[in-house]
């Protein structure tokens, strides 16, 4: 439900000297991530047996107990902890209803919107504690109108049904999960002049591709009775306090301002099953719909309507304040204790939670909440290191990595001291790197997890990472520890795994005596998007020449900082200069840490002002999608709509503000005033 308010935190500072008077190495920690010594597979099962036993989703006493558990944890290791608790709006369903009317002889179907428990869930004692299907933050509202199959709810599937001649005013659209955010899907909707949504889950998807696929619990596939739930809010953290943390007597917008804020939806939306989606789409007639918009090969033809299919969707949300709990535990470096290196994931999950979040969690307990992050923003301006999240750390085989491009060489270096725990022959980087001469490192320009307000909001580095991708039972009923335990992870090797790189990584951030963020890497992969770049606007008259200048700056800035660390190090064996140098450590690393913080700006985003980075963030049209200077991409899509002089002129000085950010952070990395 809010996803990013319950996170747990793990802060480090920058060196575990203290562990010991007379301590081992700092290597010696290092090496405990690369043996079988620190991270045990039946720990890491038992924790998330633990803390899946019950649905927990935000704001309920289940969840409040998950965290006393994850406290327990920290507390019981010695680890200094607290609970941070927030007072946040949360919305919860009260009433739904869904009906499907269709011309004589056929007779209204009312659906149930109910998933099925099967024979033998071990859990079916506590499934009535999984709350209703439903989309958090919701329109409450009841409309009736004809359907409109719309593929996945994309901008570019409107343009679809408008070059075929269907007009989705008045309609209430059939949409399936699979391409773009939720939200999106309901705005987009709503922009297209429809009255409601519903969201499905295909089996063409989710459900293994139908045929004689059997699905959970004798595969992974989603059941036809399973629902995927979220949220439909296209902000972060609390929409009644955009910017501020959510404390008990805090200023909050009334109902009607978050409205006209434009991140919740204006139209009533309901999530529902495969099984009830295909119901649906029986009913709807028209032409018939393109190829790549079809089904799996025993499924219905379908067709785009309108109708003759009409539906009738009621849904009643109920909004409330809630208590959320970050656990906080902080392991205090001798050093340089005024440092944060942060670990982090949400803890609370929309049913069991095995994979989102809490394979995640219990990673973490073998070693974000916005609104912390909202309440700690200066603090964690002037101090944080860097932010490493894992929240779906397994749902299957394969290394994935995202992050901002300065940990990039960090990522690497980790993976190829950690074994892959699928095959014992080499390291996760050999399997992650396979055929390609890279490991292919996304970006972390989604709106989709934790680090999303470090880095998008006070512009922290950061690092996500996990094994596989999507998964079937994504935010259903389904996803429960037996998931994890037959499909995701049989072994527990893989949570081992995360668990090993996560903790090197965070160690190496800690303990070396130069933070490890490399610009140059920075400075390449900017010069690779201002090159995409330039060819979506190389027939309009806008110059990016400032933007190359500014990347041009930042790469004899973070050439200057390495040959700075350089000269430091080679100076090191003369101990009558050490005091001095100690002082020039502090300050490079100072540069080091800052720089990100340049690229954001205090305005932010157009139309979305909590996104203040500039470099990345969330789609327009998809908070799950990752864009590079998003700003700019922006007025280009908005110059391509228009097409006036105006329009295109915004672009240029989007380009400006990129540029200057881009400078900004090559002053900082310099460390001297012009």
């Amino acid at each position: 439900m809010f996803k990013v308010a319950t996170t747990v935190f793990l802060g480090l500072a920058t060196s575990f000297a203290f562990l010991l008077v007379s301590s081992p190495p700092k290597s010696f920690y290092h090496s405990l991530y690369t043996s079988t010594s620190l991270s045990d597979n039946v720990s890491i099962s038992n924790h998330l047996r633990t803390l899946t036993r019950r649905p927990h989703v935000a704001g309920s006493e289940a969840n409040a107990e998950a965290a006393a558990y994850v406290l327990s944890i920290f507390t019981s290791s010695d680890i200094q902890s607290h609970i941070a608790s927030y007072e946040v709006s949360l919305t919860y369903p009260v009433l739904r209803s869904l009906t499907l009317t269709r011309p004589p002889p056929e007779l209204p179907t009312s659906f149930d919107l109910v998933q099925e428990i099967y024979d033998g869930d071990p859990y079916a004692d506590v499934a009535d504690q999984v709350l209703p299907t439903f989309h958090a933050y919701a329109k409450s509202g009841t409309v009736s109108g004809p359907v409109v199959y719309v593929n996945y709810g994309r901008v570019e599937d409107y343009v679809t049904l408008k070059e075929m001649g269907v007009n989705v005013s008045g309609t209430v659209v059939l949409t399936r999960y699979g391409k773009i955010y939720r939200g999106d899907i309901v705005e987009n909707a709503y922009a297209a002049g429809a009255i409601g949504a519903l969201i499905y889950t295909d089996r063409k998807d989710y459900g293994g591709g139908g045929g004689d696929t059997r699905w959970f619990p004798d595969d992974k596939w989603m059941p036809p009775s399973g629902v995927q739930v979220g949220t439909v809010y296209k902000g972060l953290g609390d929409p009644t306090t955009p910017g501020w943390a959510s404390t008990g007597d805090c200023e909050r917008l009334s109902e009607e301002e978050v409205e006209r804020g434009g991140d919740v939806p204006l139209i009533p939306s309901l999530p529902v099953s495969a099984a009830d989606g295909e119901t649906v789409l029986r009913s709807i007639g028209g032409l018939v719909a393109n190829e790549d918009w079809q089904g799996s090969k025993d499924a219905p033809i379908y067709r785009v309507g309108p109708g003759p299919g009409i539906v009738n969707l009621s849904y009643t949300g109920k909004q409330i304040i809630g208590t959320i709990q970050n656990v906080i535990g902080v392991i205090e470096g001798a050093e340089e204790p005024d440092r944060f290196v942060i670990l982090g994931n949400h803890r609370d999950a929309w049913t069991f939670g095995a994979v989102d979040p809490n394979s995640g969690t219990a990673a973490l307990l073998e070693l974000g909440s916005t609104e912390w992050v909202e309440d700690n923003r200066e603090m964690l301006a002037s101090r944080a290191v860097a932010y490493l999240n894992v929240d779906c750390a397994i749902s299957g085989p394969g290394f994935r990595a995202s992050a901002t491009p300065q940990l990039d060489e960090l990522l690497k270096r980790a993976t190829q001291q950690v074994q892959d725990p699928d095959n014992s022959s080499q390291s996760i980087y050999d399997s992650w790197v396979g055929s390609s001469n890279s490991p292919p490192i996304e970006r972390l320009g989604g709106g989709g997890s934790d680090f999303a307000a470090f880095v998008q909001h006070v512009g922290i580095p950061a690092a996500d990472m996990s094994f596989g991708g999507g998964y079937p039972v994504y935010h259903s009923m389904y996803d429960d520890f037996i998931w994890m335990e037959k499909f995701g992870d049989p072994m527990f090797h893989r949570h081992v795994a995360v668990a090993s790189a996560w903790g090197l990584v965070a160690l190496w951030l800690a303990d070396e005596e130069f933070l490890p963020h490399n610009y140059l890497s920075y400075a390449q992969e900017l010069q690779t998007s201002t090159k995409d770049l330039k060819d979506k606007i190389s027939c309009k008259n806008i110059s990016l020449t400032p933007l190359f200048k500014s990347i041009e700056e930042l790469q004899k800035a973070a050439t200057t900082v390495n040959n700075q660390r350089k000269a430091i190090e080679e100076r090191k064996g003369w101990a009558s200069i050490w005091k001095k140098d100690h002082l020039r450590v502090r300050e490079l690393n100072d540069r080091l840490m800052m720089a990100e913080r340049a690229f954001t700006d205090r305005d932010g985003l157009s139309r979305r002002p909590w996104y203040k980075h500039l470099i990345y963030g969330p789609s327009e049209h998809d908070d799950y999608g990752s864009k590079s200077f998003p700003g700019i991409e922006e007025v280009i899509e908005k110059a391509k709509n228009l097409n006036t002089e105006e329009a295109w002129h915004l672009i240029q000085h989007e380009v400006w503000r990129v540029s200057r950010a881009i400078r900004q952070a090559s002053l900082v990395l310099k460390g001297k005033l012009t």
